[in-house]
C-alpha cells in the first residue's frame, strides 16, 4: 500500500469514526475568574472514550463565549483534532445523555403504566363475565325446561361464580389503587428530581478527538465569556468624629452565562482579560508632557472645576468610565479577610477568595465581602452656603494608597444611622482622600442678604450694586468640631466692569479664584457669624447676572 493510499484510508476511518454515535458528556464549573465586563470560565467533564476517533459534545458551557479564547486540556494519548462551539446542536442520540436518576423513575413510571392497564383490562373482563352470566341465567331459567332440582343447582353454580368474580374485582380494584399511588409518587419523583438538576445551558462543544487507548478521558475546559463582571462596593461606618471609619471592601458579582455557578472558586480581578494571541513587541517609547482634565462635579459649586482646583474639598464624583487602578496591600484586617489573598502587579490586583459560592445565570447582583479594614481618618465638615444652607462631613484618609481601593459608590452608615451614598473616587492625584460621610444637620449654617447693606446707585455713565451677606454657623453637638467654610464673590476680566471686596472677615481669599475660605473651630453650642461684601461697577447700558 502507498503512503497516499494509507493516508485516505485513515482519513476514510476518521470520517466512518465521526459518523458514529456521538458521546455526550456535561461539564461542571470548577472556578471563575470574574473581571470588569467579562469572566474567564474553568470546567471539567469526563466521557468513556474508544480507542480511536470519536466526536464528544460537551454541554453546560456559557451560551455566549469568545471561540478564541477556548483552550482544551486532555492526557497525552488523546489528540484534540478540532473545537467547534454552538448553541444549536441537535442530535437523536442527545437522550442517551439524559440523567440516570431520572431515567430509572421514568422507565418505572412505565412499567407501573402497563400494569395499571392490565389491571383495568382484568377488571373490564371480569365486569363482562358477570354480566354474560346475568344475561345467561335469565335465559336458562326461562327456557331450560328442568326441574326444580336442576334448576337449584343451577342457580347456585351462577350464584358462586358472581361472588368469585366479585371478590376478584374487589382485589383487583385494590391492587388498582395501590398501582395509582405508586404511580403518583413515581410522578411526585421525577419532578423533584427534575426540578433538583443543576441548570444547563444550551451551549456545547462539539470535540473531534483521536484517541490512542480506550477508557475514560479527563478534560480540562477554559474560554472567556462576556457575560458576568463585577463592580466594586463599600459599606462605611463611623460612630463619630472621634472613631476611625470601619469599611467593608466589597463585591457586587453578576453574571448571565446560562450556567449556574455552583460551589465555585472566585477570583475577582480588576484587570482586562488577554484575548490577543499574538506575542507583543516594543517599539521606542517617546516621552512627552501630558494635559490632564480630569474633571469631577463639586456639590456646594454648582459648577465644574478641575480636579487639581478642588483638593480638600467636597467631591460627589460621577463615574465616567469603568477603568480602575490599584495600590499596595491592604491592612488591619478582620476574620473577614482571612478568606481573601489578594495579588498584585504592576497594572492590576486580584482578590482570590477560599470560600466557595453559588452564582446563579439570572442577572441578579451577588454581594461577595472582600476585606474589611479599619480606615484612620480625621473629620471636618464642609459648606458652600452659597449653594446649601447644609453642613457636609468628610472623612480624610491619608496615605490611602496602601488600601488597594478601586471606583466605587459606598454606604455611609454615620452614628448608627444609614444617611446615604457616597462615591469613592481613589484615583486622583492628591495624598488624602476626602470620603463625605453625608449631611448633619447638627451644624447649622444660614447665609442671608443684609438688605440695609445692599442696593443699588446709578452715576453719570455707571452702575453700582453693592451686595452684603451675614453668614451664621453653629456646633449643636456635643463635641467641638473643624468646619471649612466657603463663599466666593465675582471676578472680572473686562475693564469695563469693575469688582471690589469690600469685606471678608477675615477670610482666606484666593484671587484668582474668587473663592473665600474660613478654617473654624466651633466648640458645642459656640455661635460664630461672618460677613461678605462686595461692590460691582459697570456701564448702566449693560445686564449683569448678579
Amino acid at each position: 500500500m502507498t503512503k497516499k493510499q494509507a493516508t485516505a484510508l485513515l482519513l476514510l476511518m476518521v470520517t466512518f469514526a465521526f459518523a458514529q454515535k456521538p458521546i455526550f458528556t456535561t461539564a461542571k464549573v470548577k472556578a471563575a475568574t470574574v473581571y470588569f465586563n467579562a469572566a474567564e470560565l474553568s470546567q471539567t467533564a469526563s466521557a468513556t472514550i474508544p480507542a480511536g476517533a470519536s466526536e464528544i459534545v460537551i454541554k453546560n458551557v456559557a451560551v455566549n463565549l469568545n471561540e478564541s479564547s477556548i483552550q482544551i486540556g486532555a492526557p497525552a494519548s488523546v489528540t484534540v483534532l478540532s473545537v467547534q462551539f454552538t448553541n444549536n446542536y441537535i442530535s437523536e442520540y442527545e437522550t442517551d445523555a439524559k440523567s440516570p436518576a431520572l431515567k430509572i423513575v421514568r422507565d418505572s413510571i412505565v412499567l407501573v403504566q402497563k400494569e395499571i392497564q392490565k389491571v383495568n383490562n382484568t377488571i373490564n373482563s371480569e365486569n363482562k363475565t358477570i354480566q354474560l352470566l346475568d344475561k345467561n341465567q335469565q335465559i336458562s331459567g326461562i327456557n331450560s325446561g328442568l326441574n326444580v332440582t336442576e334448576l337449584m343447582k343451577m342457580v347456585e353454580y351462577y350464584k358462586n361464580k358472581q361472588i368469585e368474580i366479585a371478590n376478584n374485582i374487589n382485589t383487583l380494584t385494590e391492587k388498582q389503587q395501590k398501582l395509582n399511588e405508586t404511580l403518583r409518587k413515581l410522578n411526585n419523583k421525577l419532578e423533584v428530581n427534575a426540578n433538583k438538576e443543576e441548570k444547563t445551558s444550551s451551549g456545547k462543544l462539539v470535540l473531534q478527538v483521536m484517541n490512542q487507548t480506550a477508557g475514560i478521558i479527563p478534560f480540562d475546559i477554559s474560554y472567556l465569556t462576556n457575560n458576568a463582571g463585577w463592580t466594586p462596593f463599600y459599606d462605611l461606618r463611623a460612630e463619630s468624629v472621634t472613631s476611625p471609619i470601619n469599611m467593608m471592601y466589597k463585591a457586587q458579582v453578576a453574571q448571565n452565562t446560562g450556567i449556574d455557578w455552583k460551589k465555585v472558586k472566585l477570583t475577582l480581578s480588576s484587570g482586562i482579560p488577554n484575548q490577543n494571541n499574538q506575542a507583543p513587541i516594543l517599539s521606542s517609547w517617546f516621552l512627552a508632557n501630558q494635559v490632564y482634565n480630569d474633571e469631577v462635579v463639586v456639590t456646594g459649586y454648582g459648577t465644574t472645576k478641575k480636579r487639581n482646583q478642588i483638593q480638600g474639598s467636597l467631591a460627589k464624583v460621577k463615574m465616567a468610565d469603568q477603568s480602575m487602578e490599584m495600590a499596595a496591600p491592604i491592612m488591619e484586617e478582620s476574620s473577614v479577610s482571612n478568606y481573601t489573598t489578594v495579588a498584585e502587579n504592576q497594572l492590576n490586583i486580584s482578590f482570590d477568595i477560599d470560600i466557595p459560592y453559588d452564582i446563579l445565570s439570572n442577572g441578579k447582583i451577588h454581594s461577595v465581602s472582600l476585606k474589611e479594614i479599619k480606615l484612620p481618618a480625621s473629620y471636618k465638615y464642609y459648606s458652600v452656603p452659597k449653594v446649601e444652607n447644609e453642613a457636609f462631613l468628610l472623612a480624610e484618609i491619608a496615605d490611602y494608597s496602601k488600601y488597594n481601593l478601586l471606583r466605587g459608590e459606598a454606604n455611609i452608615i454615620f452614628e448608627g444611622m444609614y444617611v446615604g451614598k457616597t462615591f469613592i473616587e481613589p484615583n486622583q492625584t492628591g495624598d488624602t482622600l476626602n470620603l463625605s460621610m453625608g449631611r448633619d444637620k447638627k451644624v447649622s449654617i444660614k447665609r442671608e442678604k443684609v438688605a440695609d447693606k445692599s442696593g443699588t446707585k446709578f452715576l453719570s455713565a455707571k452702575k453700582e450694586q453693592t451686595f452684603t451677606f451675614d453668614i451664621t454657623v453653629r456646633n449643636n453637638k456635643k463635641e467641638a468640631v473643624e468646619l471649612l467654610l466657603k463663599d466666593q464673590y465675582p471676578l472680572s476680566t473686562n475693564k469695563e466692569i469693575e469688582v471690589e471686596l469690600l469685606q471678608s472677615d477675615g477670610a482666606k481669599i484666593n484671587t484668582e479664584t474668587g473663592i473665600l475660605t474660613w478654617q473654624l473651630q466651633l466648640k458645642p453650642n459656640e455661635n460664630k457669624k461672618f460677613r461678605i461684601s462686595y461692590r460691582v461697577k459697570y456701564p448702566k447700558d449693560q445686564i449683569l447676572n448678579l
